[in-house]
């Protein structure tokens, strides 16, 4: 069966926007089918998280009984805590000409290209490390010294932009986010897909 749904890796440092970014794209008036995918994780919940929405919260035990079963497409290990994706959820969801966006780090992604190549990276990028940093703050989620610590890693995060497709600078959000959904719209009109999805009114107008 052909795949009809498009797989987006979508990358950046803590605090360079991309959640934002992606809810604006959820946000659109659009025929398009689009949802992020809900990972696994380990961590606590945050304020205002609920578990099968925002994450599938469960312990360690069952996590790493998960990556026994090869049920993750990707998993990592970041800051302590497990992170995994769905590989079931995930091929279902293609297959029904969902278009779904996985929110991972680098070496996620690069677990995840293994397996499907065909798969659209997108790297965000902060337009300076004092604006990632101001982010950070102004978020008010983590402690000065976890805050440090996204900032020590976020040089190594963002020396992996060149192995992505595109490169978004989230200076300017609106900007940024027109850019976002300009690569979803033309990735769904590439004539690879669209012959799929008119099959039907092509072969119709052909005769």
């Amino acid at each position: 069966m052909s795949q009809l749904g498009t797989l987006y890796i979508i990358s950046a440092p803590s605090g360079a926007g991309k959640s934002s970014l992606i809810n604006a794209l959820l946000a659109e008036d659009r025929t398009w089918n689009v949802q992020v995918s809900v990972s696994h994780t380990t961590r606590a919940p945050r304020v205002g998280e609920n578990n099968g929405e925002h994450y599938h919260f469960v312990d360690v035990e069952n996590f790493q009984s998960l990556i026994k079963e090869n049920a993750f497409f990707e998993w990592a290990e970041v800051f302590g805590n497990y992170y995994g994706t769905s590989r079931i959820t995930i091929e279902q969801a293609l297959q029904q000409g969902t278009d779904i966006f996985l929110d991972i780090d680098w070496q996620g992604a690069q677990q995840v290209r293994q397996m499907m190549p065909e798969a659209v990276g997108i790297f965000i990028l902060p337009p300076s490390r004092k604006e990632l940093e101001s982010r950070l703050n102004k978020r008010g989620q983590d402690s000065q010294e976890i805050i440090a610590k996204r900032m020590s890693q976020a040089q190594s995060e963002m020396s992996h932009y060149n192995e992505y497709d595109y490169l978004i600078i989230n200076d300017n959000f609106e900007l940024a986010s027109k850019e976002l959904s300009s690569i979803v719209s033309a990735t769904r009109n590439l004539q690879k897909k669209q012959s799929i999805v008119y099959q039907g009114m092509i072969e119709d107008l052909l005769k």
